[in-house]
């Protein structure tokens, strides 16, 4: 694998010069100035693009002020180099379709001249996206909203009849910034007066110290039947290095204990009872289980001594144990609160229109999603992580009505 580093790099390189190369080349045909400060301007966009590159590699061992701010010039200039080729790269391929069929039936070779209004289109295109990712540094990761769903079953028992849910999930305290923004997110929680609330995992980046700053304001979350929540895949230090694995199951441990600070039961492979006075319903909570990112989760641990007819709510911060197991457990369960995927923090959704890169990797990404009564909720997440913003994926507060529907 390491022999190969050189050859990837080197494509890298070559990537970002022959893009800086074509997008110079485009903006070339708008504005007038000297190829020596082309030349000049290209150079600098790959030094940045190179220095960025290699700043994010060390996110695992944390980013300083100073990095994140390259890392997003590169991000903001990335973003909008690619929106530029995408408005001017299907036209420049006509035109060398156009100069070809010129030469092959004609005998003679014609380039059609690039538009100077289609440049223009293509760079205020391009400067809006990059408009659109400032906002969401600034501002987006902040705009908290509150999604509701009313999700009925015929076999809820009576008594938890519009009993409602609040669900977070990707809290990643340890890339918030802004207590006073995170407050306000709190705040919207605690103005839902939900009957119950539960985190669904990944409440740090990669060490315990995160949330020690948070502490307080999520503390002041309670509701009347209890906080309950789970670990994600963030949460056992995969991924940045320790000084030996006695350090990383330490940092676990001090963890699970800050669970216990903010007031939240720590579901590990376990389920609780919720009682409603000889009614009751089962809140079940497993550990980290995802394609790709460990399955250390066992559900049937966790629904031991629970009937196959009891009516069960799970707590599995990542949608692939949904797909993979839960769903067709033999055991119903009712529903799955997840998160995880964050919704990829930039996406589309408006005007009936809900997109998102991350779709690629999981085709239910985000919301509610049902098979043969068992549903999922997929929460969009609460904080961020890598690229300090979201734009069109707001952060999430998720609230769930429970309805009793009639039996036919």
């Amino acid at each position: 694998m390491k022999r190969n580093v050189p050859l990837v790099i080197g494509l890298i390189v070559l990537f970002f010069v022959l893009l800086n190369w074509y997008v110079i080349s485009g903006i070339r045909v708008v504005v007038n100035s000297s190829l020596a400060v082309y030349c000049f301007l290209s150079v600098i966009l790959l030094i940045l693009s190179a220095l960025s590159f290699s700043l994010i590699q060390i996110r695992k061992t944390g980013m300083s002020g100073v990095s994140k701010t390259v890392a997003h010039a590169f991000l903001l200039i990335l973003i909008g180099q690619l929106v530029f080729i995408s408005v001017l790269l299907p036209i420049d391929i006509f035109r060398g379709l156009t100069a070809v069929s010129t030469l092959v039936f004609q005998g003679k070779s014609f380039l059609p001249e690039r538009s100077v209004y289609l440049i223009e289109f293509a760079m205020a295109l391009s400067g809006l996206s990059c408009l659109l990712f400032i906002y969401g540094i600034l501002r987006g990761k902040y705009a908290y909203r509150v999604i509701k769903h009313e999700l009925s079953y015929d076999d809820l028992p009576a008594a938890f009849d519009h009993f409602t849910i609040l669900q977070i999930s990707d809290v990643h305290a340890g890339s918030f910034g802004n207590k006073k923004a995170v407050q306000k997110g709190v705040d919207l929680i605690k103005a839902q007066k939900a009957d119950m609330f539960v985190f669904t995992g990944d409440l740090v980046n990669n060490k315990a110290s995160e949330i020690l700053p948070w502490i307080d304001i999520f503390s002041k979350i309670k509701t009347p039947f209890g906080q309950f929540s789970i670990l994600g895949n963030h949460d056992y230090g995969d991924y940045v290095r320790w000084p030996d694995q006695l350090a990383k199951q330490h940092n676990l441990q001090t963890l699970k204990q800050y669970h216990a600070e903010l007031g939240y039961k720590l579901l590990l492979d376990e389920h609780v009872v919720l009682r409603k006075g000889d009614q009751k319903i089962i809140l079940a909570g497993v550990e980290n289980w995802g394609v790709g990112f460990g399955e250390r989760g066992d559900l049937k641990k966790a629904l031991t001594g629970v009937d196959n007819d009891a009516f069960k709510i799970l707590l599995s911060h990542d949608p692939t144990h949904w797909e993979t197991i839960v769903k067709k457990h033999s055991s119903k369960v009712h529903l799955t609160l997840s998160g995880h995927t964050h919704g990829m923090q930039v996406g589309l959704e408006a005007l009936g229109i809900k997109w998102s890169p991350v779709k690629y990797r999981y085709p239910h990404w985000a919301g509610i999603a049902n098979f043969n009564g068992r549903y999922i909720n997929i929460n969009r997440g609460f904080g961020f992580l890598g690229f300090s913003g979201r734009v069109g994926i707001w952060p999430e507060i998720t609230l769930i009505t429970l309805r009793r529907s009639e039996r036919n």
